[in-house]
This record gives C-alpha cells, sequence and structure tokens, in this order.
C-alpha cells in the first residue's frame, strides 16, 4: 500500500522515489539509512502565522529556521511553532512523518533556498518511509517558493 505523500505526489504527475528505513532517532540517523547528506534530508516544519493559518517550511537537515528571516518574508512579528497535536490537526500527519504532498490542507510552502536544484527526501506520511523529489519540481506544482529562511543549526 502506499505512503500517503505517495499517492498524493503520483496524482500530481511527480518524479518520486520512495524509501523505506525503519524508524530512526535523529535527522543524521535518517540520511545515513537512506545514503544521502545531511543537507538533502529536508524537514517540513509547520509554522503557526495565526489562527487556524499555517505554512509548511523545507529545511534541510543541518539547519534551522531563521526566525527573523521567515517573520521578514512573511510580513509579520510573530511567528510560532505548534505542538505536536496541533500540527498534526493541520497537515493530517504525525511529526517525523509531515510533508507537503497530501497534506490535510495546501498549506502555503516555502523551500529554503538552499534546496534550489537539489533532489531531497522528504518524509512521506508515514513513519520509516521517506519520499526522493526534486525540490524545483515540489516548489513548482505546490505553488511554493524559494526564500533563504535558514541558518546552519
Amino acid at each position: 500500500m502506499p505512503a500517503p505523500a505517495e499517492s498524493a505526489a503520483a496524482a500530481l504527475g511527480v518524479t518520486y522515489e520512495v524509501t523505506h528505513h525503519g524508524r530512526v532517532n535523529s535527522v543524521a540517523e535518517a540520511a545515513e539509512a537512506q545514503g544521502v547528506e545531511i543537507r538533502d534530508l529536508v524537514k517540513t516544519l509547520v509554522v503557526r502565522r495565526g489562527d487556524d493559518d499555517y505554512v509548511l517550511v523545507l529545511v534541510p537537515g543541518d539547519r534551522q529556521i531563521s526566525w527573523p528571516k521567515l517573520r521578514a518574508l512573511l510580513g509579520v512579528n510573530r511567528l510560532s511553532m505548534p505542538d505536536a497535536a496541533t500540527a498534526k490537526d493541520a497537515t493530517g500527519y504525525e511529526r517525523g512523518t509531515i510533508t507537503p504532498y497530501g497534506s490535510k490542507k495546501p498549506w502555503p510552502l516555502i523551500a529554503d533556498d538552499l534546496t534550489r536544484g537539489r533532489t531531497i527526501n522528504l518524509g512521506a506520511g508515514e513513519h520509516g518511509t521517506g519520499l526522493r523529489v526534486s525540490a524545483d519540481e515540489t516548489v513548482k506544482v505546490l505553488n511554493g517558493q524559494f526564500a533563504d529562511v535558514t541558518e546552519p543549526a
């Protein structure tokens, strides 16, 4: 049975590869299990702009969100990370599996500039499974944007 993100990617005509790696405890462990560099293991982070208003941010595994950069890009003074239950309610996915593909609602997508032109590994909607995709194609089909929104972890 395909992972939820796989079905969503296929419906959008995206070229992808599914990876199975079992449960992992860190980004470094996940990158090793998938045979990729940490920077190509991309986290999909849910960021709250307001009540029932979220944005999904694609962050390379070796980086973290730069809050001043993201606030400036979005033109807001305050952003926050929702708790795990709220993130699941917003996306339909548990933390560690969140992906922009097949999200419960098509929240705006921002991919860090460092993912541009790269093949990246995203969550696939279930633990131990990943989706290897083109960052450029992902941003295009999901009507996202690239921006400089991270800093070294």
